[in-house]
């Protein structure tokens, strides 16, 4: 910054036009990070230059504002510093305003928090500009709360907007507020609707932790909205922004060392008066002789040290269990019963085969009688153990009843886990493999039978021998494969086709293509693993010819969390089924997956459908090569 020599007036909008050009040109991190300290140290108590400092950027053409005022931004070291270099800019300049109240909020989110507390602290320090503040508060919650920009915008930008609206809360005096309350009430609630409408957890946190911030800020004495969500580092961050920041400055006080001078001093005098006012008499409470009236020290407690709790005997019958579960009243039976029914169910397997739909029918029913600890996983492991014991009969009760009416989305949801995890241990060998010999690093040392005390030397001198000894070239331990057969071979259809049948097909209290497509995701997910685990079965070439079917008639869902089960679909057919099965049965399907695979790499907003997406393309250009090698 040159200096002006005799107090001559001159116009500077040719320095103006060259910092906009240099700007636009991709130098603006060069000129910026030297203008803008020297600027800031100028304008710290010059109202010349900062006078200066606001015709420079005013004289900067339209064309060329953009650059300029985003490096501005970026490169003060704080609000207070950015409305000196800035002055009134974003009222005089309509093209400021655009890229200051719009584009760097609602079009963009690559920018940092400090960026945005920078850019909406400005607007916020003069009251020319505190209209502004409000009009771009009222505009971001306007996209927050629209349910089209949840489903269609990434969860980066979601997060970026959530933000801005927390540090524009922050700065709301309460005459602002009270003007615009009903507003941000109505926005607060059509707002956390969409977000909680959404599948992915990370935007119904987002939406729980803005509405609380707002129901805060509009029911300062009144109750307000308190959600339960976990509370991590981005939770807390988020929160922090609604408590506004000071800017950094010194305070000036005593140096510490008169300060301690002071105390030191004063610490003798206040000692005498404290002894002299305060003689060392003790004063008995009033309330103590009423408490010791109702006090029950005297009574001696029992001795309850040899107490055993009585625990109530399990059913040792199936039979018995389903009269427990649905007729005792005797609730400590009760949950013996639903603590001992998976290992009861594994042990008596012929006797579960005889009643396995009726007591399926019951468990998913079971609701908790009285708090026991993991009721929800002892449910679970049981109906998995009565899917395993019978699979056919109990997987078609489940799964027609997955499109039955009256039940509620929790207990589809838990039809779904039931089916996944049965068909994991169904595919799954049942057999351990044996270790041939020990492992290197973690040495297992047998004993001979013996006394105690010959155990006692021998594990030490066992283990001083292993570390005194030196072994080349020992290799890792080999431990045998599981090996038996694949039990989830005969009935992997069982599991499938049902539940891919009447997915379009509405019922009175279930809709999945409809208001219900967070179940619609979890059903995508399933089918996906149920490929997965269907590889090398008898029907897994019919199995993803349908499935890729399902896929393309829901490829264009608006949810993300559907897309991403979609393509999680297609992963699992192009590795579930052998390559040369998808060349002769399925070669249609998987050149229309082809080409919308492409269109998700290239437009899809959500960072992991596009990833998902390029990863399937990896795999079919993987599979093109392997065709390719093998000789005809």
């Amino acid at each position: 910054v040159c200096f002006i020599p005799g107090g001559l007036d001159c116009s500077i909008s040719f320095i103006s036009h060259v910092l906009g050009k240099v700007c636009v040109h991709g130098r603006q991190k060069e000129i910026l990070s030297v203008l803008v300290p020297r600027l800031t140290d100028l304008t710290k108590s010059d109202c010349i230059w900062q006078r200066i400092c606001w015709r420079l950027v005013e004289c900067v053409p339209d064309r060329w504002m953009e650059a300029v005022v985003l490096g501005f931004v970026q490169r003060a070291p704080g609000a207070d510093v950015l409305s000196r270099l800035l002055g009134n800019l974003v009222v005089k300049n309509k093209k400021a305003q655009f890229v200051v109240t719009q584009k760097m909020l609602l079009l963009q989110y690559g920018h940092t928090t400090a960026v945005l507390q920078n850019l909406l602290g400005y607007l916020a320090l003069d009251s020319l500009r505190r209209a502004l503040l409000i009009k771009v508060l009222k505009e971001l919650l306007e996209t927050w709360g629209s349910s089209s920009a949840v489903k269609h915008s990434p969860p980066e930008q979601q997060q970026y907007i959530s933000k801005a609206i927390l540090i524009c809360l922050s700065h709301l005096k309460e005459p602002e507020i009270e003007s615009c309350r009903q507003e941000l009430l109505t926005s607060m609630m059509e707002g956390v609707k969409c977000h909680l409408d959404s599948n992915l957890p990370q935007i119904r946190r987002l939406g729980m932790i803005v509405a609380e911030s707002i129901s805060s800020k509009i029911n300062t004495d009144g109750p307000v909205l308190k959600f339960q969500y976990e509370e991590d580092d981005e939770a807390r961050e988020l929160k922090s922004l609604l408590v506004q920041t000071p800017p950094f400055c010194v305070v000036p006080g005593p140096r510490d060392d008169d300060r301690n001078d002071k105390t030191d001093a004063a610490l003798p005098g206040e000692l005498e008066s404290n002894k002299k006012s305060h003689p060392a008499a003790p004063v008995k409470p009033e309330e103590e002789s009423d408490a010791e009236l109702d006090s029950d020290d005297d009574l001696i407690p029992y001795d309850m040290s040899e107490d055993k709790e009585l625990k109530t005997k399990a059913p040792v019958y199936i039979r018995d269990c389903i009269e427990v579960l649905t007729g005792s009243e005797d609730v400590d039976k009760w949950e013996a019963t639903v603590k001992a029914l998976e290992s009861l169910v594994r042990k008596n397997p012929a006797a579960t085969r005889e009643v396995s739909v009726e007591l399926a029918k019951i468990v998913l029913h079971l609701e908790e009688k009285t708090c026991i600890e993991g009721f929800v996983e002892l449910r679970q492991r049981a109906q998995v153990a009565i899917l395993t014991t019978d699979p056919i009969p109990v997987a078609k009760y489940l799964t027609s009843q997955f499109y039955s009416l009256n039940y509620s989305l929790r207990q589809r949801v838990d039809i779904l886990d039931v089916l996944v995890l049965a068909a994991q241990e169904l595919s799954y060998p049942k057999s351990h493999g044996k270790t041939k010999h020990s492992d290197a690093q973690k040495p297992c040392i047998q004993l001979l039978p013996g006394s105690d005390s010959s155990k006692d030397w021998r594990t030490i001198v066992d283990e001083r021998i292993k570390n005194k000894t030196r072994r080349f070239a020992m290799g890792q331990s080999q431990v045998e494969r599981a090996s038996g057969p694949n039990e989830f071979n005969s009935v992997a259809g069982h599991f499938f086709f049902p539940l891919i049948q009447h997915f379009d097909r509405p019922l009175t209290t279930f809709d999945l293509l409809g208001e219900d497509h967070f179940v619609l995701g979890r059903l995508v997910h399933t089918l996906a693993i149920l490929m997965y685990l269907a590889v090398n079965t008898m029907g897994v070439t019919a199995m993803g010819k349908a499935l890729l079917e399902f896929v393309w008639a829901l490829r264009f869902h608006t949810d993300s969390y559907v897309r991403q089960g979609l393509l999680s679909c297609i992963s699992s057919v192009l590795l579930s089924v052998p390559a040369e099965c998808l060349l002769e049965d399925v070669t249609e399907e998987l050149l229309e997956a082809q080409s919308w695979l492409g269109d998700v790499v290239e437009k899809d907003p959500d960072g992991d459908c596009r990833r998902l997406a390029l990863q399937n393309l990896l795999l079919m250009e993987n599979l093109k090569k392997k065709l390719q090698t093998v000789p005809s």
